[in-house]
């Protein structure tokens, strides 16, 4: 039976894209049957006549997954915006069942699913019986756990233990935190300690900072996948 996780993050551009890409590097790598999946995405490149999402773009070339981006994207939008007003900008409702008849039948194929969320939790992503249908709603109908991306940044505790308690009084688990943009400096590092000390959330790896135009990028983010990463801990978080 296909096992899953959700990756949600603190705040938009926290850097999903880039843990959820390593941990399915790794998984790879390390011989599990591994795929990605994004239920909606919004910003996506205009290719002459094609919208090429970005985030499932970099998973794929990164971790070597092959495939159509549209089986790995629920829905693709041109407008950066959330999805919920991205597709009334282009006249293009999201239907919740199609979002998850895609997830099912990549699970037909895959042992093990890493889903990104888009935005942070709290992302509109359609209406549905009058009311607004949010990330955390998609991710409870799924019947999934979360692992949290941080920034180790300045403002992350609150932006932190905030989302940790949104996700706990909306009845969903974490199974883990991942804090990314890592400098060894007196203010992330405290700022470890005490997103530690307030949530009790284990920390599953700290991502140091890294330059996506460096030379080497690629290289260096499947090395670092490795270094800070612990597969057999990935998997358990898992269901």
């Amino acid at each position: 039976m296909t096992k899953s996780i959700y990756i949600v993050g603190t705040d938009t551009d926290i850097g999903k894209t880039l843990i959820t890409a390593s941990i399915i590097y790794l998984l790879r790598k390390k011989g599990y049957n591994t795929c990605y999946y994004k239920a909606a995405l919004s910003g996506a490149e205009v290719q002459g006549e094609n919208l090429i999402p970005g985030d499932t773009r970099f998973v794929c070339e990164l971790s070597g997954i092959k495939g159509k981006y549209e089986d790995l994207t629920g829905y693709i939008y041109k407008t950066a915006v959330s999805p919920l007003l991205a597709s009334k900008i282009e006249n293009n409702p999201i239907d919740i069942e199609v979002i998850k008849e895609k997830y099912e039948k990549l699970k037909e194929r895959y042992d093990y699913i890493i889903c990104e969320g888009s935005g942070g939790i709290i992302c509109p992503i359609t209406t549905l019986k009058d009311r607004i249908y949010n990330l955390d709603d998609l991710i409870k109908d799924m019947n999934m756990d979360v692992i949290l991306v941080a920034s180790a940044e300045l403002g992350t505790i609150n932006h932190t233990v905030l989302t940790v308690e949104y996700l706990k009084n909306a009845g969903i688990d974490i199974k883990g935190i991942i804090i990314n943009k890592y400098e060894n400096t007196q203010l992330c590092n405290d700022n470890i300690n005490m997103i530690k000390a307030m949530t009790g959330i284990d920390i599953l790896g700290v991502m140091p900072v890294i330059q996506e135009k460096e030379d080497g990028f690629h290289e260096k983010l499947k090395q670092l996948s490795e270094e800070v990463f612990d597969e057999r801990k990935i998997i358990s978080c898992m269901k």
